[in-house]
């Protein structure tokens, strides 16, 4: 059989067919979902039924913990998230013009534009548009990306992970990040004028796992200078915790030189005096290529560039 074209497809699925798949992916069982939806699980049977024969695939099988969706049953599941997104956010957005709101921004951003470009254009946007709602995540780009392509998350400032596939995203790069080393004020044995990496090998460090870009350069960097990793490594995302545990030890850390700036500023970190040559690709905006953004999305959107070229 022939899957149907995308005018079928579009006059005969329908909402409540996305939902009832939507429940049968938690729950993993017709009956769960149709009690989960308010309906009888005859009825649940049939429009799973009807589902498939339109389509013409197996979407779901049985299996040891009930019934798991086939790749078709994936594909399906995915777009029918994506329908329920754009329907809350249809929704939100609705609420929001209702209400003298213009809408509602989710924003996911990596540690190094926090101390300069993100903060000044929050600071810009709510003062232009102080109804305009903004949540923000901050963390590495692999979480921010799943979260994006999960539809949690309407722009991120990131990059796209090596190991992705960015087909379904797309990416302004913004600029690029230069990478510090750091420790505390009082780290006389990183501070030494003219110290090495040979130096600072046996100093405990702290870094952030792999896959992460940073972890990546700084061992580059030890390998280009035929030097073994250190031995002593602690590991977090957590740049907060990493600039706490930095500061009251002799722990050595790596960090974006914007943020590492920060810190110094006020007197809580110092960079060590050992430039790392290698900087990471830009960073930029990501978004998703099968949305649109909406008015409030643009109105961030346009004023991060702004900010990134000076504005």
């Amino acid at each position: 059989m022939l899957i149907p074209n995308q005018t079928v497809l579009f006059n005969r699925i329908r909402t409540r067919h996305l939902v009832l798949l939507l429940a049968i992916q938690e729950h993993h069982s017709l009956r769960k979902a149709a009690e989960h939806l308010g309906m009888s699980q005859p009825a649940a049977t049939k429009m799973l039924q009807d589902m498939e024969d339109l389509i013409g695939l197996k979407l779901f099988e049985r299996g040891r913990r009930g019934l798991q969706a086939t790749t078709y049953g994936e594909v399906m599941t995915r777009y029918a998230q994506g329908v329920s997104a754009d329907l809350a956010g249809v929704r939100e957005e609705l609420l929001a013009i209702h209400s003298g709101h213009i809408g509602k921004v989710r924003v996911g951003a990596i540690m190094a534009p926090v101390p300069q470009l993100l903060t000044q254009t929050l600071l810009d946007v709510k003062r232009e548009h102080p109804r305009l709602a903004i949540s923000i995540q901050v963390d590495t780009s692999d979480v921010l990306v799943t979260a994006l392509k999960e539809e949690r998350l309407d722009v991120v400032i990131g990059r796209i992970p090596d190991t992705w596939d960015g087909a379904s995203l797309t990416f302004e790069p913004i600029q690029e990040e230069a990478l510090s080393i750091v420790c505390s004020p009082g780290n006389a044995a990183a501070l030494k004028p003219h110290v090495t990496l040979r130096d600072l090998v046996q100093l405990p460090w702290i870094l952030q796992a792999h896959p992460s870009p940073m972890r990546k350069v700084i061992e580059l960097s030890f390998i280009e200078a035929r030097l073994a990793l250190p031995l002593n490594i602690m590991e977090t995302a957590s740049m907060l915790l990493t600039s706490s545990l930095v500061r009251h030890s002799d722990l050595l850390a790596v960090m974006p030189t914007l943020v590492a700036q920060h810190y110094v500023e006020r007197g809580t970190l110092a960079i060590v005096p050992l430039p790392i040559r290698k900087h990471l690709p830009p960073f930029g905006i990501l978004t998703r290529k099968t949305r649109s953004p909406s008015p409030a999305i643009q109105i961030f959107i346009e004023e991060v560039k702004a900010k990134a070229h000076g504005g």
